[in-house]
């Protein structure tokens, strides 16, 4: 095992944030990281529809079904499997599949969710950029799919394209805030922006 490796593993077995994942049932150390936001920005109420873009191997949606209880919807969508969720459709496509938009039954979501990401090649500015375009899909999503006054949730890389998603966002929507939770790692270059209040399809 490489190096790498080993210290990436020895990181992950004493994280507290995975084992809380595993003593209180999460998929997911990144399940946290939405608990922290949603308790912050008031992001979910009872009876919401959301959909969780790039939810493998599941964690958000299963905060978000708690969140939005029976009288709610939660829609899952990744290419990589999921294993089912109580509550949640879970749909083994890409995104921007039809199918995706027959799941909604003509509704539009109260919350979009993005944690996608792209499989990584290691070499830094292609898996920004390919970040980045997921992230650029996942904002035409929502200017089909969310509600005018829905909030839209998107895990964004700190890079060269990074600026350049922002302003799209802030073009799209009328309130524009990044946030990075406690769960996620400060050495990451990972961060979350949070968008609310829909413009239009610009």
């Amino acid at each position: 095992m490489a190096k790498s490796s080993k210290q990436w593993l020895r990181r992950h077995v004493t994280d507290p944030y995975v084992r809380k994942a595993r003593a209180q049932g999460y998929r997911s150390r990144a399940a946290f990281k939405l608990l922290e936001l949603a308790e912050k920005e008031k992001l979910f109420r009872p009876g919401q529809l959301v959909v969780d873009l790039g939810a493998a191997p599941g964690g958000w949606s299963q905060v978000a079904v708690s969140k939005v209880g029976p009288s709610g919807r939660v829609v899952a969508v990744d290419l990589l499997q999921i294993a089912p969720i109580t509550g949640v459709t879970i749909l083994r496509k890409d995104f921007r599949d039809p199918a995706v938009t027959e799941a909604l039954e003509g509704a539009r979501a109260d919350v979009v969710l993005s944690d996608l990401a792209p499989n990584l090649s290691g070499i830094a500015t292609v898996d920004q950029a390919r970040a980045a375009e997921m992230a650029l899909g996942a904002i035409d999503f929502c200017l089909r799919y969310l509600k005018p006054d829905g909030v839209f949730l998107v895990k964004l890389f700190h890079g060269e394209a990074f600026g350049g998603v922002v302003a799209r966002l802030k073009r799209a929507f009328r309130q524009v805030s990044v946030r990075k939770p406690a769960a996620s790692r400060g050495e990451s270059a990972e961060t979350y922006v949070l968008a609310r209040l829909l413009c239009s399809a610009k």
